[in-house]
């Protein structure tokens, strides 16, 4: 193709990120991350259905959304149990009719922190909980996908998958730094992703990774906040807002051609 053949629409930008008629899931979205990212695609125009294991939580906080215009709905759902993703993928395939966009996003750790008082059991269930519930999420959704010819799978890493932890930072600290098994399954994550944007590109679907940095909970330690501030480049407090942005670009049109990719969203942490 020449350069006079190719394409210029020049689309509002805009309209790149409308999601308007699109279908999205998000696990884990009832708290935290999970809801500002469902909530980032929800104010966009999509139809959002957040998922956990606590589906009461998710009723609360759709219901929440709902209230402020957002077509959000709920479902009980535990992601290291393949049935269970896979009855989820299709009740919403079958009572929207599609499903554009996976967020992977349920996960955290088990494991007490420290290797020499961790099991070998607690390493396999926090890789279950993260890398192998993302396997199952994005399996499930690109059965779907695949015959659509187009998808978007975002899936949540963690600077802790590419970085350790520093064991001097969270001295003295009420606040369990994460482990071995933690890091290792956030690692797995990120370079699932790549395999994921390898094999589906083909076929319209981008897979990409977002990977957080220190983004305190509500109750956090507030001198953990404080070192997590010093921490990084931008001098600020990471908030769960920050990450509805990268969601937004990812899922919608506007990141049509990224995939493979782990956009990291840490203040400037890992630049050091």
């Amino acid at each position: 193709m020449t350069c006079d053949q190719v394409p210029n629409e020049r689309e509002n930008v805009k309209s790149m990120f409308d999601m308007t008629g699109r279908v999205a899931i998000v696990t884990g979205g009832g708290t935290h991350l999970g809801r500002a990212m469902a909530t980032a695609m929800a104010e966009l125009g999509a139809a959002v259905t957040i998922a956990s294991r606590r589906r009461d939580l998710c009723e609360q906080v759709a219901g929440e959304m709902r209230s402020q215009g957002l077509d959000v709905t709920a479902a009980g759902c535990d992601v290291t149990v393949e049935d269970q993703v896979n009855s989820l993928v299709d009740s919403v395939v079958a009572d929207r009719g599609k499903i554009d966009v996976i967020v992977c996003n349920a996960g955290g750790s088990r494991t007490t922190g420290y290797l020499p008082d961790a099991s070998i059991e607690e390493f396999r269930e926090t890789l279950d909980l993260n890398a192998t519930s993302t396997y199952i999420c994005a399996q499930a959704a690109a059965r779907h996908m695949i015959p659509a010819g187009y998808g978007r799978i975002i899936t949540i890493g963690s600077i802790h998958g590419f970085l350790t932890s520093n064991p001097a930072f969270y001295e003295g600290l009420d606040f369990k730094r994460s482990g071995p098994p933690y890091q290792a399954a956030k690692a797995a994550i990120i370079n699932l992703t790549r395999a994921l944007a390898s094999e589906l590109g083909p076929h319209g679907i981008t897979a990409n990774c977002i990977s957080p940095g220190q983004i305190p909970r509500p109750g956090n330690d507030p001198e953990m906040n404080e070192r997590a501030r010093k921490a990084n480049a931008l001098g600020e407090i990471g908030r769960a807002d920050d990450l509805k942005g990268a969601a937004a670009l990812l899922a919608s049109d506007a990141g049509r051609w990224i995939t493979g990719h782990n956009l990291i969203v840490d203040g400037g942490w890992s630049i050091w």
